[in-house]
């Protein structure tokens, strides 16, 4: 389905950024793996795409908070593969803390990786979409851009913000057959939502009505929608995949 397309996945090493990139390998898609440095964990997933799935994989080290590395590691990219079709934005990080004693370097942090990050690579990608007239964009969110979870004023202010940018760019490039949708996970079994512990992790599962979490494989699952033709005509989206933990 996704045969002679290029997927480029942000925090494409590790957990739910790793899931999309085998999923979208698996369609047929070749896959530019960009994660912050170019280590052994990404190096073995770049390995064990190509021997599985016989597609081109390559990594990419990008701190994507620098636009100007978006720019050149686009560049590469498009040198490398001839073509970007598909951009998906799950790079993020957590500084998680009550307001009151949030650091400004976090707050920071987490606004520049998860919101100016995708900023970064969506406006890097953004004239090589509109010359060849289609692209997929899509873009990592949180059930906590939806709800503002306490403890993570930075976290939801960014993933919020990743909503609004998403409908955004996807006005401003419809014209050019080009759209752009974002997924809101909710509580992922990935080693960011391990750091919160055993009792935060259960008050999450009581609050999830499909009483289970969530997999990465269930969002890969859905970019990989989003990142086919099938979608075509679905633009400017949230699309939450919790289980029902934001049901409102």
């Amino acid at each position: 389905m996704l045969n002679g397309k290029t997927a480029v996945v942000t925090g494409g090493a590790r957990g739910i950024g790793a899931a999309i990139c085998k999923k979208l390998a698996s369609q047929g898609a070749d896959v530019a793996i960009v994660a912050r440095s170019a280590n052994e964990q990404a190096l073995a997933l770049e390995a064990d795409i190509a021997k599985e799935y016989g597609v081109k994989a390559k990594v990419y080290a990008c701190d994507v908070s620098d636009a100007e590395q978006c720019k050149a590691t686009v560049k590469q990219i498009l040198a490398d593969f001839g073509n970007i079709t598909i951009l998906v934005n799950n790079a993020g990080i957590t500084r998680d803390g009550l307001m009151i004693s949030m650091k400004e370097a976090d707050f920071d942090a987490v606004i520049n990786t998860n919101l100016k990050g995708t900023f970064n690579m969506t406006q890097a990608c953004y004239r090589p979409f509109m010359k060849q007239k289609y692209g997929k964009i899509i873009n990592l969110g949180s059930v906590s851009g939806l709800l503002g979870t306490a403890g993570q004023a930075n976290y939801a202010a960014s993933k919020a913000g990743v909503f609004a940018l998403t409908k955004v760019t996807a006005r401003e490039l419809a014209s050019r057959n080009v759209t752009c949708n974002a997924i809101a996970p909710g509580f992922i079994e990935t080693d960011m939502t391990k750091a919160i512990g055993e009792e935060a992790a259960q008050n999450y599962l009581a609050s999830i009505p499909a009483g289970r979490t969530g997999q990465p494989e269930d969002v890969a699952n859905l970019a990989a929608f989003l990142a086919s033709p099938e979608s075509d005509y679905i633009t400017g989206t949230v699309i939450r995949i919790d289980g029902g933990l934001a049901i409102s």
